[in-house]
């Protein structure tokens, strides 16, 4: 199930922005610019259309607030066995756009987990994937039509 639309905040790098859930899920970006197709539209229906949650695997209390200004969103997340810190934003890019993600330990012990599910064209086309030895590439497949 999407968030509520007052649940999101918004990062981006001038050219592009994304939608971060107070769940820790991104839920709408477009690469790379904003009039390009969905990666990520899990904001339109389910995790089937794309998505990229970063979250504690339990239950957490959330705080949320932008770095002062900045569009650096930053989120504390407090367990029952510790804390968090995630850092979320697109910096300006040189050519490609980044989205960055970023775990602080704050104390304890926090177990973390990673669902990331790329499409394209709104979640109607898986991509290729190509594996480098520090990144994951996602480029769009040829569509096929029946």
């Amino acid at each position: 199930m999407t968030s509520r639309i007052e649940d999101y905040a918004l990062i981006g790098d001038t050219e592009t922005a994304a939608l971060v859930a107070r769940d820790g899920s991104i839920d709408w970006t477009c690469f790379p610019r904003f009039d390009s197709g969905a990666c990520f539209a899990a904001l339109l229906g389910t995790r089937d259309n794309g998505r990229w949650r970063l979250a504690p695997s339990g239950a957490a209390r959330i705080v949320r607030r932008y770095r002062p200004g900045t569009l650096v969103l930053e989120t504390v997340l407090e367990t029952d066995t510790g804390i968090v810190r995630v850092l979320d934003f697109m910096p300006v890019r040189d050519q490609r756009p980044d989205i960055v993600r970023i775990v602080e330990g704050v104390s304890g012990h926090v177990e973390m987990s990673l669902d990331l599910v790329v499409r394209f064209e709104t979640g109607r086309a898986l991509p290729w994937v190509r594996r480098r030895e520090d990144a994951l590439t996602f480029r769009r497949a040829p569509m096929r039509f029946a």
